[in-house]
This record gives C-alpha cells, structure tokens and sequence, in this order.
C-alpha cells in the first residue's frame, strides 16, 4: 500500500499540481483566514504533512534527499516559517474579532503591564542564547559539514545548483532572460517586501496584528514571500534533480532522463503557426504582439482594480502608494502567470528580442 501511495504521488507530482495546490491553499488562507487557522482546519492539515513524511521516511531516495546536511535547514525552514505565519494570522484574526466587538486588541492590553527590560528581557534574551548554542553544539555533532571535494574546472556537478537562498532564482532562469531573472526580478521583490509596511501608513492599525484592516497589502507580501520565495527554494530542493528535470518526491533522479523540449515564442504561434505569414525581419513588428499584450497586462489590471476591488483601498492609499502597490502585485503575479504559459502551451516567451537581450 505504501509504494502505490508512493506511484500515486509520483504520478501527480508536476509543476502544474504542485502551483496550482500551493496558489489553492494561499487563496483560502487570506480568504478564508479565520477559518483556516482554526483547529478543526490546522490539525487536519498537519496531520497530512506528518503522515506524508512518516511515509516519506520509508524511502530511501526521500530520506538521502531530506536528510542531506544541505537541505535539513530546508526542512526546518519550512515548518518554522509555515508555524510563525499561522501564528500571527490567528493572532490577527483575534485581534479583529475584538475589534469587531469594539474591545481593544490584546497588544494594547498588555503595553500597559510595563516591566524592566533589565533584569526582566535580559534574562529571557540570555536564556535564549544559550539554547540556540547548545542547539548549534548538537547539531554540529549530529550532521556533517556538507564538504565536497575541490573544485575541479572540468567536472560540474549534476545536478548544478546554487546555494539554497538563491534556488528561487535560479528557477526563475528557466523562464525569463538572465539579467531578468537574476537582477531585476529578485530587486523588486526584495525591494517590494521591504517597501510594502510603508506604503501603508496606517497609524491606527499599527502595533498590533490585524489583517482586516491591511488585507491587500498583507496579502502581496504573503505572495512575494511564500510563492515566489519560499515555494521556489523547496522545488528548487528537493523537486529539481539531474540536467534540472522536475521529479517527484519519491521518484528516483536519474541522470538519463531526458525532456524534450518544445517551446516556442508567443511571435512563432501567431506569425508561422496561426498566420503562416513567417517572421518579420523588424524586431517591432515582429514582437509587437507581446509588446502590447505586456502593455496591457500593466496598464489595464490597475484601473479595474481601483473601480471595482480596491476602491476603498484606493481612497485610503491614493494615487501614488496605490499604483506602486499594484505594480508590485503585477510584477509578482508575472512569474506564476509566465510559469503555467510555460507548462500548459510551451510558451517560451512573450516578448523575445534577442538583439537586446530582452527576452520575458
């Protein structure tokens, strides 16, 4: 039973099935937030990510995958994120919940118990410290420094990957050019996450947690950091194997494997394929389909939104701090859409302009 359970993973495991799920489950978390961080919703769910691994740990490609001395702090990294997130979002949804009732929230109850910070924070700081040493200590005793052998210009390593802060982009290299998907990219959504407290202001709903009251901006943050960061980092871990192939969790990483490739550009569909016209010589005209559907994916969303979803978020922000919020969405949103065009029609790349090294 476990190795059909095993097949059956393997089977649905795709890019598709897994960003689809996560872009699922992150809709109904900022939807749905009071219930999805409820008992009768969290227990479930974590019981399926203990059973997934306890079946998992049967395996043994799963375990030398998990396991490695790389990929632990991985692991880690996301059953802490996943925990401190589901904790502040139920801290938020209390907080409105009192609000709602006209109480205050519990963060202005307890500012008015002032203790000390010496010997009263001091304490609890050193104590700590003193944890996370001694956790360093035994760590550093249990799993071996992953140390490999020097390097050696003529043989790479396969498969070739980046330390695991910067896996995210280097599946972002699948999909736009380099200097794209390795600078500017990135720049915004580091740039946009750090950008994103101050574009809302908002005096009366700051030092505590709330999320009714900042649920958009909240919202793209959530996006920046779990989809397009932390998601990314576990598909670059654990899902990309030899000549970066997709795999599946239980799925052994053959080095033989080989994908055909059959991408082709959005100006290939509509002048060879649809048209049977072939490619125009001048760059403009040959891309101004995508020029202009890249237009109007900036251009158009904004105003909808500012009219319809986002209107009171609009009065509250203006002009200015709305726009460079949508913007941030927009670009964000960029990578998934550009990702599923990839999967479901082989769309290589909206825009390609090779004389200029400007290729999304």
């Amino acid at each position: 039973m476990i190795e059909t359970f095993r097949q059956l993973v393997n089977s649905f495991a795709s890019p598709v099935t897994i960003f689809t799920s996560a872009m699922v489950l992150f809709i109904l978390f900022v939807t749905f937030p009071a219930q999805m961080t409820s008992p009768w919703i969290t227990l479930p769910i974590v019981a399926v990510v203990v059973a997934f691994f306890a079946v998992g740990l049967t395996d043994p490609h799963f375990v030398s995958i998990v396991t490695a001395p790389d990929n632990v702090p991985i692991v880690a990294l996301l059953f802490i994120t996943g925990y401190f997130t589901w904790y502040s979002m139920r801290k938020a949804c209390e907080n409105d919940r009192r609000m709602a009732r006209g109480e205050p929230p519990k963060e202005k109850l307890e500012s008015e118990e002032k203790v000390l910070v010496f010997p009263y924070l001091i304490y609890i700081e050193f104590v700590i410290a003193l944890v996370y040493a001694i956790g360093l200590v035994v760590w550093s005793i249990l799993l071996k420094a992953p140390l490999e052998e020097p390097a050696n210009p003529t043989v790479a390593p396969n498969p070739s990957k980046a330390p695991w802060y910067f896996l995210g982009l280097q599946e972002m290299l699948v999909y736009y050019d380099p200097w794209i998907a390795g600078v500017l990219f990135p720049t915004l959504i580091i740039i946009g996450l750090c950008a994103i407290p101050y574009i809302d202001r908002d005096t009366e709903t700051s030092g505590f947690f709330s999320f009714k009251a900042r649920r958009p901006v909240i919202t793209v943050f959530l996006f920046g950091f779990w989809i397009l960061w932390i998601l990314l980092i576990l598909v670059g871990t654990f899902l990309r194997g030899p000549n970066w192939n997709f795999f599946g969790p239980f799925e052994f990483w053959d080095v033989h494997k080989v994908v055909p490739l059959l991408n082709v550009n959005l100006s290939e569909f509509i002048f060879i394929k649809w048209l049977a016209w072939g490619l125009p010589k001048q760059w403009f005209v040959r891309e101004a389909p995508g020029i202009i559907l890249v237009l109007l994916y900036f251009m158009v969303p904004p105003a909808i939104l500012a009219k319809t979803l986002f209107k009171k978020y609009y009065k509250k922000l203006g002009p200015v701090r709305y726009s460079v919020m949508v913007m941030l969405l927009l670009f964000m949103l960029a990578l998934p859409i550009k990702m599923y065009f990839r999967w479901a029609f082989n769309l290589k790349y909206i825009v390609a302009i090779p004389e200029f090294f400007f290729n999304i």
